[in-house]
């Protein structure tokens, strides 16, 4: 039995600028660092980000805490045109 690859296409790319259309970062603007086709996924500069506390690793590292970009549905987000506005 043959299994067959699904590869999903997403409507933008790396280095893309877009506009959330939906969710609680609505309107804002920003580029595409990363495309994750089998999640369906986008994740966007400085955009929907979190806090991660990290332990210090060794006996002389202190721990910290860092700003993550998380990702996003790339159906939450539209191609953004600089000539409109």
């Amino acid at each position: 039995m043959k299994i067959k690859k699904i590869s999903k296409k997403t409507h933008v790319k790396r280095g893309d600028t877009v506009q959330i259309i939906s969710g609680h970062e609505k309107g804002r603007i920003g580029t595409i660092v990363k495309v994750i086709p089998k999640h369906n996924k986008v994740i966007i500069e400085n955009l929907n980000t979190a806090t991660k506390h990290l332990k210090p690793q060794k006996d002389n590292n202190n721990g910290k805490i860092v700003q993550i970009e998380k990702p996003i549905n790339s159906s939450n987000v539209m191609l953004y045109n600089n000539k409109n506005s």
